[in-house]
């Protein structure tokens, strides 16, 4: 049977520097954290310092150590040799590709045959799920904190197991006639919000999905267009019938917080937003929109009139079987800040601005 909060348990001992087992039908794989290790434990997990460091393929093409068929897909991971010149400090260097810049002689490096292949992989969307760079010592067998299947990874990241939390009247700055809803899965600690607007009645409601941003829609950001397709969103709704805004906790394309921050600072050396996150060892888009079909079927909707610019949500709701009746567009204006980040958008990943 899986245990979603196995992976609950591993995505904490993760961000917390512990070390975790990871099962898979090839073999398991005791890991740490790059980012979370620090001498003390790093020695502990690690005494006669053997451990491997995976990592994942868009990191390694970086590091020239894979081929093209392997650096097809930024999240396969990639097994790096362990050599003695590699202590933590170098092997955070392996990791965060923010500090090319600061160290930018690595290596040589040598790529190991992957000890197990599907573990190594739930490893890697582990680190998606905890928010932190996809970078892990590998190390000989003893104890961990915890243990994980691929298969709890899988449940744990599943959208079907969101329910309704909550509901309250809530009235918002673009309509005094307004209700949150809150939604919650038993593992997962981030609830997502809708916000139905109006009264509904037999129209399809017009719907907005918007990932967290907290940049964007809390401090204002001029590099995004978040906070104002948000604000923008909602008062569209607001002039229709009936809608609702879903808020996914999603932030980052679906990376997390600090890592959208070291995507922004790989933006500033140069790098535009697509090749910021593949550069981390990322999707270019990590979203997974099932969620939102979830989260629509809770509140027995089933064909929406969707406000967005991004193809990509329009197909991920028709995969989960929300009929998208209508695309509306939403017109943002450009700033000096965020141009390049719009051309990204329309011209890298199809985004009809």
């Amino acid at each position: 049977m899986t245990d979603p909060k196995a992976a609950a348990r591993a995505i904490d001992a993760l961000r917390r520097g512990w070390p975790v087992t990871v099962y898979g039908q090839d073999g398991a794989l005791r890991v740490m954290a790059v980012e979370a290790a620090d001498a003390v434990t790093l020695a502990a997990f690690d005494p006669d310092d053997q451990a491997d460091i995976l990592i994942s393929a868009a990191r390694a093409e970086t590091l020239k150590l894979t081929n093209q068929r392997a650096a097809a897909d930024p999240e396969m991971p990639v097994q790096v040799a362990r050599v003695p010149w590699i202590d933590r400090d170098v092997a955070m260097a392996i990791a965060d590709p923010v500090r090319d810049l600061g160290t930018p002689l690595k290596g040589p490096f040598k790529a190991q045959p992957l000890t197990a292949p599907d573990a190594a992989a739930a490893t890697l969307r582990l680190a998606r799920l905890a928010g932190i760079l996809p970078a892990f010592f590998v190390g000989a067998d003893g104890e961990s904190e915890a243990q994980v299947s691929i298969e709890d990874v899988a449940a744990y990241d599943d959208g079907a197991r969101l329910l309704i939390a909550t509901r309250a009247r809530l009235p918002v700055a673009a309509s005094e006639d307004a209700e949150i809803v809150a939604f919650r899965s038993p593992e997962e600690p981030r609830e997502h919000i809708a916000l139905i607007v109006g009264k509904r009645d037999s129209s399809p409601p017009v719907v907005r999905l918007h990932s967290e941003c907290l940049t964007g829609d809390v401090l204002g950001s001029l590099k995004c267009d978040c906070g104002p397709q948000l604000h923008e969103a909602l008062h569209q709704i607001a002039d229709a019938p009936w809608g609702v805004l879903l808020y996914l906790r999603q932030e980052g394309r679906g990376i997390g917080l600090v890592n959208k921050l070291r995507a922004y600072a790989l933006q500033d050396q140069g790098f535009d937003t697509v090749d910021a996150n593949v550069r981390l060892g990322f999707a270019i888009d990590a979203r997974d929109f099932s969620v939102a079909a979830r989260m629509l079927d809770l509140l027995g909707i089933g064909t929406v009139r969707l406000l967005t610019n991004n193809p990509a949500k329009v197909a991920g709701l028709e995969a989960a079987g929300i009929t998208v009746s209508e695309r509306l567009a939403l017109a943002i204006e450009a700033n000096p800040h965020n141009d390049r980040y719009l051309a990204t958008k329309r011209d890298r990943t199809g985004h009809q601005l």
